[in-house]
């Protein structure tokens, strides 16, 4: 992985938490709280993708990747909160 598609794969995670945050009402978070969110995001939604048979390339579908992925991690995070 080049520098440039980390930087591009961080930037992407960024955008992905701040969305998921505010789909999910989650509160007002700063960038590294996004930037956990949607990196772990990004990897859980290629993962769930992945076993879904689902591809989304490019920038737009990676951003829609992300967010799904993210927005399942604020959910699961919030089950295990009640729980």
């Amino acid at each position: 992985m080049s520098v440039e598609h980390l930087i591009w794969f961080l930037l992407i995670g960024l955008a992905a938490g701040w969305i998921a945050s505010m789909v999910m009402k989650s509160g007002r978070g700063g960038l590294v709280q996004y930037l956990i969110i949607g990196v772990i995001g990004a990897l859980l939604g290629g993962w769930i993708f992945s076993l879904l048979g689902i591809s989304a390339g490019g920038l737009i579908g990676s951003l829609i990747t992300a967010t799904i992925g993210a927005i399942v991690l604020i959910a699961l995070l919030r089950m295990l909160r009640k729980a």
